[in-house]
């Protein structure tokens, strides 16, 4: 094979070796197999339509609709689409990267799974006051089949209504405002559902929550073979992530470096 080879053929290869020894496999098996797939969650089937749509406003924190999005994207029959209210890029929190919105809210009025992602104070105050933006999700939320957010956008679904007398979890530095602004009940998870509204925590969490909401849609076997596929196998060079493990110092130096991130 040439140095030339891309990417693409490279994968190719990888999957039809597997493919290979699972034919093996099978024929090894016999009947039991095939009565373990029957028994297993049927994923969507090629041509079922699953129509999510990950809001993007000014000032999100880019994670939040870019995790989801990679795990939710490789859900069999799954489009994914950015929606904000005007067409075209939308910049992050710290104005370094924008990410391209193909549809705008007047354009969309279902979605099968919603994601509102989270931000910084300016994008998370500002999405909170934004009366459009407030109805256009209440709209979605009455016929989506999951409504979801990621770190602050746990707060936008509040100021919506949507969370009232629900558990819900949120961004840590964010808990205690959540609870005593809205009839919230915090639970300090990764994830959280309530019904058909699943919230994670800070940032990151979102990869978890779209791997957990993967298994409620597709199964735990997609769900599984989507996080292989991503590689997700996390291994981080501190043990810093957990704020109930933090001192008030690493809190206060994390939540400066948000801060001036945010304001360059």
């Amino acid at each position: 094979m040439s140095h030339m080879t891309t990417r693409r053929h490279l994968l190719r290869g990888a999957v039809g070796t597997a493919a290979l020894a699972t034919v093996g496999a099978v024929g090894a098996a016999g009947t039991g197999t095939a009565q373990a797939a029957q028994a297993a969650p049927l994923a969507p089937t090629a041509g079922t339509a699953l129509d999510i749509g990950i809001l993007l406003y000014d000032g999100y924190s880019l994670l939040d609709p870019t995790g989801p999005a990679e795990v939710l994207s490789r859900l069999p029959g799954a489009t994914v689409t950015m929606v904000a209210q005007e067409r075209g890029p939308v910049r992050t929190d710290t104005h370094d990267v924008a990410v391209m919105a193909e549809r705008c809210i007047a354009d969309v009025d279902h979605l099968d799974v919603l994601l509102v992602p989270g931000a910084g104070n300016r994008g998370t105050v500002a999405a909170m006051e934004n009366q459009e933006l407030l109805r256009w999700i209440r709209r979605i939320d009455r016929h989506s089949q999951w409504t979801t957010s990621v770190c602050t956008g746990s707060l936008v679904l509040a100021a919506a209504g949507l969370l009232d007398g629900r558990k819900a979890t949120t961004y840590w530095a964010s808990a205690d405002y959540l609870q005593t602004h809205y009839d919230v009940t915090y639970l300090p998870e990764r994830y959280v559902r309530s019904g058909k509204i699943v919230t994670a925590a800070g940032v990151s969490a979102g990869l978890d929550m779209a791997l957990y909401l993967a298994s409620l849609i597709a199964g735990d076997s997609t769900a599984k073979a989507i996080q292989l596929a991503i590689e997700y196998d996390p291994h981080p060079p501190f043990d810093a992530g957990n704020a109930a493990k933090a001192d008030p110092e690493l809190k206060q130096h994390a939540l400066r470096l948000l801060a001036e991130s945010q304001e360059r």
